[in-house]
């Protein structure tokens, strides 16, 4: 896989990475990204508002909650409710009231999860609306011009999803593609006020994983991100990857781990030296009456909670968990009322910042490694 990589744009001239402090049993570090609109403190974690929306949260909320960052999705903007439109509202951060930062995804997961909607070619993707069937296609130019109508803050270059499982030869033809495009993206920014993130791919071989990145770091990207991870490898599969990959990303880079994101994965891939996380996880599930304590997860529609006069974690500070009982929140569960979807996402989210608080926390002091020994395994 001979490919010329030859740096084409300047990095973000507001965009700045540090790391504060390291833990000396882990690769795990403390770090601070500042961008125009915030500081960032990491291992930071993101919630998804896909179609620019939390969902069921204002952004006020989100924001109250602990969120220092937002990412948000290409693909699903442009289908609803258009790119175009997102940018004569102003931009992202005008048209949802959100002033913190923006990461945009690119849409190269939806090439992986909405596979029988697309085709893959060398200049790019079709994908075929999953709303109404309508054709769209997707090459690095036009993912690049849509993130900056966007007006996000971190764009992600667009790349393949390798699904699991796939063959060696299907890796190498994929990662080829993905440095190609991963070029041509970069070629494509306008101007240096918007980070850009390369995306590592290559599956679950380490040497694709290891070539792809080198040939990502000749193009000095801003960030780092790691792509392809938690589509249905065993977990070893994932922390083998995780593990090989994470340490060897330039320690000057943010390093990303894009879509993973229960509390036992985050703090793998903290150990790993990986500064940056999203997910779905604590959004969903509390959607799905799935809520996360200190001592493991419950599922607030079982019977056993009909009569229960506790807050859903007696250590937890949250509105949620000030006000209602177990009990209240089953009861609307049961009705399906929309309280009880915002009040177990505030929950979660809530959950989720404070988890990661105290893992920045645990960095700062050097208790890390037992820190993260003392609480995995609670969320299995």
């Amino acid at each position: 896989m001979d490919i010329d990589s030859t740096v084409m744009a300047t990095q973000c001239s507001s965009f700045k990475f540090e790391v504060l402090s390291s833990d000396s049993s882990t690769s795990a570090r403390r770090g601070r990204i500042h961008t125009s609109r915030g500081i960032i403190e990491t291992p930071v974690f993101m919630p998804v508002g896909t179609r620019a929306v939390v969902k069921t949260l204002s952004s006020k909320e989100v924001s109250e909650l602990g969120a220092e960052i937002l990412l948000c999705n290409t693909y699903h903007l442009t289908l609803r409710p258009g790119y175009e439109l997102v940018e004569r509202m102003g931009g992202l951060h005008k048209f949802m009231n959100w002033e913190k930062p923006i990461l945009t995804d690119s849409g190269g997961f939806q090439v992986y999860s909405l596979a029988k909607y697309n085709k893959i070619l060398d200049d790019g993707v079709e994908f075929r609306s999953h709303i109404d069937g309508k054709s769209y296609f997707f090459t690095p130019e036009l993912v690049m011009e849509i993130q900056e109508k966007l007006d996000s803050d971190i764009v992600m270059v667009f790349d393949e999803c390798i699904p699991y499982p796939a063959d060696r030869k299907y890796c190498e033809d994929s990662v080829k593609k993905t440095i190609e495009w991963a070029k041509r993206s970069k070629a494509a920014v306008k101007g240096d006020n918007r980070a850009v993130f390369g995306i590592v791919q290559g599956g679950v071989y380490q040497d694709l994983r290891k070539y792809c990145l080198q040939e990502l770091e000749k193009l000095d990207f801003d960030g780092i991100a790691i792509g392809g991870l938690s589509v249905g490898e065993p977990k070893e599969e994932m922390i083998s990857i995780l593990n090989y990959i994470a340490p060897i990303i330039d320690e000057g880079k943010p390093r990303y781990l894009m879509g993973v994101g229960t509390p036992d994965d985050i703090l793998e891939a903290v150990s790993a030296g990986v500064d940056m996380f999203d997910c779905i996880i604590p959004t969903r599930q509390a959607r799905n009456g799935a809520l996360f304590t200190w001592n493991g997860k419950i599922i607030i529609k079982n019977a056993q909670y009909a009569e229960d006069d506790k807050p859903v974690d007696e250590k937890c500070g949250c509105f949620t968990c000030r006000n209602y009982t177990r009990a209240y929140l089953r009861h609307l569960y049961q009705l399906r009322e929309t309280l009880a979807l915002r009040l177990n996402t505030i929950h979660n989210l809530f959950f989720y910042f404070e988890f990661i608080a105290k893992v920045r926390k645990s960095i700062e002091e050097g208790s890390f490694g037992s820190f993260a020994s003392e609480i995995k395994g609670r969320w299995n």
